[in-house]
C-alpha cells in the first residue's frame, strides 16, 4: 500500500526517496538524528537496498551525511554553513530573478499565483509539510521563468541543504503570516516586471529566514 494513500513513483527507489524527503521536511527526521535503515525499510515495506540507494542520493544533495561506523544521519548545519548557503543563494537567485522578469510569461505568473494561494491555504490549515512544498513551488516558479535550467538546478541544491530547518521556521504563526505578506509583494514585483524591486524583496525574504534559522541553530548548539 502506498504510504498516506499517495501513489508511488515509477520505481521503488523513487518512492523511498520521496518518502524520506518528506520525513526530513516534516521534521520527523531532525538535524543530527541517526537514520535507521532497517526501520525505514520496514516502514515502507521494502528491502534495505532502495533505502540505501535513496540515502546515497540525499547524501549527494547534502541532506544527509554518512559517518564511518555510525551510518547515515540528517545533516546538521553549523551557523557558518547556513550563512554560506544563504549568501550563495542570494548571489544566484538575484541573477535568476533579474532574468525572470525579462522573460516571465502570463502562464508563468498564473503558476506563481497558484502556488502563492497553495501556501496560504496550507498555512491556514497549519499543514507545514504542504506549506513547505507549496513555498518551494512558489519560488521555483519565479526562478524557472529565467529559462536558465542549470542555474536553477544549482539553486535547488542549496535549498535542499536547508530543508531540515525550513519547516521549523513555519512552526511560528507570526513567521507564516510574514511569509504570506512578503509573497504578495513579490508577486506584485513580478507582475510589474520590476527586477530591482524583486531582487530587494527576495533579499529581505531570505534575511528574515536567516535570522530565525540563526536562532534555531544557536538553540541546538
Amino acid at each position: 500500500m502506498p504510504v498516506g494513500g499517495v501513489s508511488r513513483p515509477p520505481t521503488v527507489q523513487g518512492f523511498v526517496l520521496a518518502e524520506v524527503r518528506k520525513l526530513i521536511i516534516a521534521g520527523e527526521l531532525k538535524p543530527g538524528q541517526p537514520i535507521r535503515q532497517e526501520l525505514l525499510a520496514e516502514r515502507f515495506g521494502v528491502s534495505r537496498v532502495p533505502v540505501r540507494e535513496a540515502l546515497k542520493i540525499l547524501e549527494g544533495e547534502g541532506q544527509v551525511v554518512h559517518r564511518p561506523h555510525h551510518g547515515y544521519m540528517v545533516t546538521e548545519l553549523s551557523l557558518p554553513d547556513l550563512l554560506e548557503v544563504y549568501h550563495i543563494r542570494g548571489l544566484l537567485e538575484s541573477e535568476a530573478a533579474r532574468l525572470a522578469v525579462e522573460k516571465v510569461s502570463d502562464a508563468d505568473i498564473e503558476r506563481i499565483v497558484a502556488a502563492q494561494r497553495e501556501v496560504e491555504v496550507a498555512s491556514a490549515r497549519g499543514d507545514l509539510l504542504s506549506m513547505t512544498a507549496a513555498n518551494r513551488r512558489f519560488h521555483f516558479s519565479i526562478l524557472e521563468a529565467s529559462r536558465m535550467p542549470r542555474l536553477v538546478r544549482m539553486i535547488r541544491s542549496l535549498w535542499d541543504s536547508t530543508d531540515p530547518y525550513r519547516t521549523v521556521y513555519y512552526n511560528a504563526p507570526t513567521n507564516r503570516e510574514l511569509v504570506e505578506r512578503e509573497h504578495t509583494d513579490i508577486v506584485d514585483a513580478v507582475r510589474d516586471r520590476d527586477g530591482d524591486r524583486l531582487v530587494k524583496l527576495l533579499a529581505e525574504h531570505r534575511d528574515h529566514a536567516v535570522e530565525a534559522l540563526r536562532q534555531i541553530i544557536s538553540d541546538e548548539s
